[in-house]
């Protein structure tokens, strides 16, 4: 169902401004490439939590393997093959090479994610939207 709930949008732009500084200030081998991979997930989790009300492991499954099938087009060099490889946006964004190690971070990511969001509101115990909801017709 669709709905916008304000408390997982404001996460998820929290996590994207961090996102954006992180690329934009941050030039080490460690929070970087893999804290940024294990934050990039969170990010998405939230955005979408916060336009579809579902479980959360079903929006955790789907973020994870949408991260898996953008490293797998890192993997075969998409970026070369569609000519985008001098797109140092394009580059950031979507990622230039496939590591191992980023889909460990993808994974702890939505791993980390599931276990501590717990839905506080009370819209589970009497099916009524919470503050932070409004239905979308």
């Amino acid at each position: 169902m669709l709905r916008f709930n304000l408390k997982y949008f404001t996460l998820a732009f929290i996590l994207f401004i961090t996102e954006v500084l992180i690329a934009l200030f941050v030039k080490d081998s460690i929070i970087r490439p893999y804290g940024g991979d294990f934050l990039v997930v969170i990010m998405l989790y939230f955005g979408v939590r916060a336009f579809i009300k579902t479980e959360p492991w079903k929006i955790g499954l789907y973020v994870l393997l949408f991260s898996y099938i953008i490293e797998t087009l890192q993997y075969i060099n998409i970026i070369d093959k569609i000519g985008l490889s001098q797109n140092i946006v394009v580059k950031t964004v979507l990622g230039y090479g496939f590591e191992w190690k980023d889909i460990l971070a993808y994974t702890l990511g939505i791993a980390a994610v599931l276990l501590l969001d717990k839905d506080l509101s009370t819209s589970k115990k009497n099916n009524k939207p919470s503050i932070n909801e409004r239905q979308v017709p």
